[in-house]
C-alpha cells in the first residue's frame, strides 16, 4: 500500500469542533455603507488521523450554529482528503436553506478547515499542496475608515508605506462632501509613488461615482473599489467604461458562489475580480474564481483575511494582490500564532509549517468567547 493510500484509510473525520469569538475594534469603525464596534469569527476544527485542521469565516455568530447543527453531522466518518467531495456535499445539503449568506460563509469556515487538515496530514505547508506559483504574495494595506479624522487617516496610510507595502487603500463615501478632501489628505500622506486604492461600499449612485472617478483620477488614484451597489452590475459597467484609463473598477468581495462572479464577469462589470476564501464556499469556491479568471483573462484580487489567504493567494493563477486589512490582521495577531508579517510589501508562507500554518491560541482566544 502506497503512503497515500495508507494515510486516505487512516483520514476518517473523527470531530468536528466550532466556536466563535467576538473582538472588539481598537475604535468605532465605519465605511461608506456601514459601521461597527467589533468583529466576530467563526472558527471550524476538523480532526482526523491525529492531525486537527482549522478554518474560519469573519461572520455573524449563527454561522456557527448552522455549522455545528448541520454541516459537522454530515461530516463524521468521511474521509478528509476527499475535500473536493465534502465541498459538493455541504453544498447540497444546504439547498432549502439559500445559498447564499451565511450559508456559504458556514461552507467557506469548514471547507478552509479541511484543507488545511489534508495538507497537515501530508505534513506539507498548504500553498504546496494546492500547486504554488509564487512563494511571495504581494499585498495592499487596507483601512482608512471614514470614522478616522484626517490626522488618523494619514497616520495608518503612511505607517503603511514606510513599512514596505507600496500600495494601501482607504474607505469613502459616508460623506461625499469631504471625500476629496480626505483622498487629497491621503496622497500628501503617502507621497507621489505609492499606489492609491479607494472604496466606496457601494455608497455612491451611478454618475455620482463618475464624477469622483475623475476627480480622483487627478490625485493618482488607480483603483476604484464597488463604486456603485455590487449587484449593480449595470452600474458598475457604466463607471467602468467611462473611468478614466488609468484607473480600475473592481467588485465581488460579496459575490457567495460562482453565479454571482459568472453573471459580474459576463457583465464585463470590473477590471479586477475580488474573491474572498471566507464568503465564496473557502479555497474551492477561491479556486473556482480563479480559474473563472484565467478564462477570461481578468486578475484577481483576494478580500481581506490575509492570515487565511497567504497560502492558497500563492497557488492563484490570476493573483493581483492581498488585501492586508487592519481589523482582520489585528485579529489574526490576537488569536493565532504563525500569522505572517509582509516582508517588502509580501506575504511569505512559511515553508517550514504544515498547513496553513496557524495554530489557536486558546488561552488568549478565550476571552473573546461567545
Amino acid at each position: 500500500m502506497t503512503a497515500q493510500a495508507q494515510t486516505s484509510a487512516a483520514a476518517a473525520i473523527e470531530r468536528v469542533t466550532v466556536s466563535a469569538y467576538r473582538v472588539p475594534a481598537e475604535l468605532p469603525e465605519s465605511d461608506g455603507t456601514a459601521a461597527w464596534t467589533s468583529t466576530t469569527m467563526v472558527l471550524v476544527e476538523i480532526a482526523a488521523a491525529g492531525a486537527r485542521g482549522l478554518g474560519y469565516t469573519y461572520a455573524d455568530a449563527a454561522t456557527a450554529l448552522l455549522v455545528r447543527d448541520t454541516l459537522a453531522p454530515l461530516l463524521l466518518g468521511r474521509d478528509a482528503l476527499c475535500t473536493g467531495m465534502r465541498w459538493a456535499e455541504t453544498i447540497a445539503t444546504i439547498r432549502n436553506l439559500g445559498r447564499p449568506g451565511v450559508c456559504s460563509m458556514a461552507i467557506a469556515a469548514v471547507d478552509n478547515a479541511l484543507w488545511d487538515l489534508k495538507a497537515r496530514l501530508y505534513e506539507t505547508p498548504l500553498f504546496t499542496l494546492l500547486g504554488a506559483m509564487r512563494t511571495r504574495v504581494p499585498v495592499y494595506g487596507s483601512g482608512g475608515f471614514t470614522s478616522y479624522s484626517v490626522r488618523q487617516l494619514q497616520e495608518q496610510l503612511f505607517g503603511w508605506v514606510a513599512a514596505g507595502i507600496p500600495r494601501v487603500k482607504m474607505k469613502i463615501g459616508r460623506d461625499p462632501s469631504a471625500d476629496l478632501a480626505r483622498v487629497r489628505a491621503a496622497r500628501e500622506a503617502i507621497g507621489p509613488d505609492a499606489e492609491l486604492f479607494v472604496d466606496a461600499n457601494g455608497a455612491y449612485a451611478r454618475k455620482q461615482a463618475l464624477s469622483f472617478a475623475a476627480q480622483f483620477a487627478q490625485l493618482g488614484v488607480s483603483w476604484f473599489e464597488e463604486p456603485v451597489y455590487h449587484l449593480d452590475f449595470e452600474g458598475l459597467r457604466q463607471v467602468r467604461d467611462a473611468a478614466p484609463a488609468a484607473m480600475e473598477i473592481a467588485s465581488g468581495e460579496y459575490g457567495y458562489d460562482p453565479s454571482h462572479f459568472a453573471a459580474m464577469v459576463a457583465a464585463r462589470a470590473v477590471d479586477v475580480v475580488q474573491a474572498d476564501a471566507t464568503r465564496c464556499e473557502g479555497i474551492s469556491g477561491l479556486l473556482v474564481v480563479d480559474g473563472l479568471c484565467e478564462a477570461n483573462l481578468l486578475p484577481l484580487s483576494a478580500h481581506c483575511a490575509p492570515a487565511l489567504h497567504a497560502h492558497p493567494a500563492a497557488a492563484l493563477k490570476r493573483l493581483r494582490h492581498l488585501e492586508y486589512f487592519h481589523d482582520h490582521v489585528r485579529i489574526e495577531r490576537i488569536l493565532f500564532d504563525g500569522v505572517l508579517e509582509p516582508v517588502s510589501g509580501a506575504l511569505e508562507p512559511d515553508a517550514s509549517r504544515p498547513g496553513n500554518g496557524l495554530d489557536l491560541k486558546r488561552a488568549d482566544a478565550a476571552r473573546y468567547a461567545i
